[in-house]
């Protein structure tokens, strides 16, 4: 545990990183940051972020996948929040604010109805008004990606900007864990993925964050959107870079990192 000094400081060279896109060392090189710590550290820095006139629309869900959770030595996700300035209209991804961008398919879903916990993934499907296909951008203030656990959720769980297809209403008898998608750059298939990859079902994922959220007396609300944590590794983005996220069934996603 570290002081509230401490945390606050964390915040703003963050936040002070994000601004002139300068990385900094990870925080968790010398401070003993427990979850908590983490956690209170990204409301912080949020709070800044508010203050420059951004809106909460959602959540974003992160280390959803065995492999992720395996490199950073945990067993369960993290999650950060979603800014009404992260989405991206149109198909340029701007360059202004990035440091070292990767990209992630995704499957979003928005919220007809608030969750109440104790939340299953059987509520969060029957609360969902629609889901779309997405695309996030995330990235680190962290030099070189050097993170831990802690790091990533302070750093509001290493997330930058996201693009979305076209919502639709959930697949009539479709199973989203079955769900494919194909992430091309430039052409070439870079990965590939099902919605297994994201808690064995995307909305046992939202099911988890809705649970989490109420300790720490939050909700997910109506009319949120909940990105519920990538089908594939995250994959490196350059600028001049062309990406295309193909779903099976619920829609695509193309974009272009801008140059400048």
């Amino acid at each position: 545990m570290v002081s509230a000094d401490t945390r606050e400081e964390l915040a703003a060279a963050l936040y002070t990183a994000l601004r002139t896109q300068e990385p900094i060392d990870r925080l968790t090189a010398e401070h003993d940051l427990t979850m908590a710590d983490a956690y209170d550290v990204q409301t912080r820095l949020i709070e800044r972020r508010l203050e420059d006139g951004a809106e909460i629309v959602g959540h974003k869900i992160g280390l959803t996948s065995d492999g992720i959770q395996e490199q950073l030595g945990v067993d369960e996700p993290d999650f950060g929040r979603l800014l009404d300035t992260m989405f991206v209209e149109g198909r340029e991804i701007p360059n202004g604010d990035l440091l070292q961008p990767r990209v992630e398919p995704e499957i979003g879903f928005i919220m007809d109805e608030p969750l109440e916990p104790p939340v299953t993934y059987l509520d969060v499907l029957e609360a969902t008004g629609a889901v779309l296909p997405v695309l996030e951008v995330i990235d680190s203030r962290v030099r070189d990606w050097d993170i831990r656990i802690q790091d990533t959720i302070a750093d509001n769980a290493s997330s930058a900007l996201y693009l979305a297809g076209e919502q639709t209403t959930l697949p009539d008898g479709g199973d989203l864990s079955l769900e494919g998608v194909k992430l091309h750059k430039n052409g070439t298939l870079e990965s590939a993925g099902v919605g297994a990859a994201v808690l064995d079902h995307p909305a046992r994922s939202v099911a988890w964050l809705a649970n989490t959220l109420s300790d720490l007396d939050e909700r997910i609300e109506a009319g949120h959107v909940v990105l519920s944590g990538s089908l594939t590794p995250a994959v490196d983005l350059a600028p001049g870079d062309v990406v295309a996220v193909e779903f099976t069934s619920i829609g695509t996603v193309n974009a272009r990192l801008a140059e400048e």
